[in-house]
């Protein structure tokens, strides 16, 4: 009795918690196509200010891969008000941080500052997107620093182009095909007039979300946002008409070579739909099932009961067009790659022909509920996550929303999408060995 009794208080404890994560915000357009997205919370004196551009790799063509990522460093050369070198110097001396990521789908730029200096965050952004200096000595600068970034990040990393090969062999026809770091020599051949014609192309204001966040007065920041963004003008949205990929219906395996690993590594990817699918969730929830935690299947099994693997993990990818997922694996000792295939092979149909038990259903949704509660805990991470909603899911609510999704998946969902996505002739298998001295 006393242990159902602790369960309830427990229960109406984490539904209180879920009901306080409601994270209200305002949004609206500016006649250039701005969309803005505004959230109060007055709990701790600072302000995030972040822009998300709805640019990333996909969006550039073979023979010039890496633009975006390269213009998440060149953005911060400086504009006519703000200095070369000036930057982070500005941000820092003001109480505040900074930063910028690209992905194949978007790039964002924020700055946190102590809620005083707001209207600073919002002027700078606004310089960045309005005339940012792109010139050959920029250029010239940031292409050393990206190549030394690949260089420590990639080039020199144990297993660090194993994404890479990955794309490279999942998708042939979208542009999905190349990393987001792109190609050295792309970004070597580049012009500086093909450099300028990126930025004139892609940040403009109807191709960007300003998200405001934390210790504000709306009213004022709608004045400052006014002043500093409205009279930006607005340019072509272009459509992104992707080339899409058929179907994968027959197994491929394919070899690659790391000069750095000792260890060989196989992986099973998968191409599955993008993240505005449901689908999309359900991958998600079934990786976390195989691989998630000391307890999770795949680890159990071939780490720790069978000691067959160093390292295993099944993993999902959500891209806004497609989604990869897929199974890694090192082996331990004299454990051959048909062996390592043939367990994660027998978990897959024992996925595809049982339901998976109610205890570790249950297990599951715990661990989302405890992800969704501590998801949006800062001020940086609620303006993040608005922006990605809005831009790449097309629906800012999801910031509320996305818990409801997975509390809807039920273990027939899980099997279901295990027998659609996860069949031996859907995938490319990617034997990554060590380089031959």
């Amino acid at each position: 009795m006393k242990k159902r009794l602790l369960s309830v208080a427990a229960a109406a404890f984490f539904g209180m918690a879920l009901n306080a994560q409601q994270i209200k915000f305002e949004e609206y357009d500016l006649p250039n196509g701005l969309h803005v997205i505004l959230h109060q919370d007055n709990s701790a004196p600072v302000v995030t200010t972040g822009v998300m551009y709805h640019v990333g790799a996909k969006d550039e063509v073979k023979g010039r891969t890496g633009f975006a990522h390269f213009f998440e460093h060149l953005l911060f050369e400086g504009t006519p008000n703000i200095k070369r070198g000036d930057w982070f110097k500005i941000v820092s001396s003001n109480g505040g941080q900074n930063n910028a990521n690209t992905t194949n789908d978007r790039t964002y730029y924020y700055e946190t500052f102590p809620s005083n200096n707001e209207q600073l965050g919002l002027w700078m952004e606004a310089e960045r997107m309005r005339h940012a200096v792109i010139n050959q000595v920029g250029v010239d600068t940031q292409r050393e620093v990206v190549k030394e970034e690949k260089r420590l990040r990639m080039d020199n990393q144990p297993y660090g182009n194993l994404f890479t090969t990955i794309q490279k062999n999942l998708f042939t026809n979208h542009p999905y095909n190349w990393p987001t770091i792109g190609s050295m020599e792309d970004l070597n051949s580049a012009k500086l007039e093909e450099f300028q014609a990126f930025y004139k192309k892609y940040y403009i204001p109807n191709n960007a979300t300003l998200v405001v966040a934390g210790d504000i007065k709306p009213e004022q920041t709608k004045k400052w946002i006014q002043e500093y963004y409205g009279g930006i003008p607005k340019g072509t949205v272009y459509p992104k008409n992707f080339p899409k990929d058929t179907p994968i219906t027959q197994e491929k395996e394919v070899t690659a070579t790391d000069p750095n690993i000792q260890l060989p590594a196989y992986v099973f990817a998968y191409r599955t739909p993008g993240n505005k699918e449901k689908d999309a969730y359900i991958l998600d929830m079934l990786s976390s099932y195989l691989s998630s935690g000391k307890s999770s299947v795949l680890y159990k099994k071939l780490v720790d009961q069978d000691k067959k693997a160093l390292q295993v993990a099944a993993f999902n990818q959500g891209l806004e067009d497609y989604g990869i997922f897929a199974f890694f694996a090192i082996p331990m000792g004299q454990t051959t790659k048909a062996t390592l295939q043939a367990d994660i092979d027998a978990e897959i149909k024992k996925l595809q022909t049982t339901l998976i038990s109610e205890e570790d259903y249950q297990k599951l949704q715990n661990q989302y509920e405890n992800q969704f509660v501590n998801a949006n805990s800062s001020i940086q991470g609620i303006a993040a996550s608005l922006a990605t909603n809005h831009v790449l899911m097309g629906d800012t609510n999801l910031i509320n929303k996305e818990i409801d999704i997975y509390r809807s998946i039920t273990r027939q969902d899980l099997q279901n999408a295990a027998k659609k996505y996860l069949n031996s002739n859907q995938r490319i298998i990617i034997n990554y060995v060590p380089e031959k001295k």
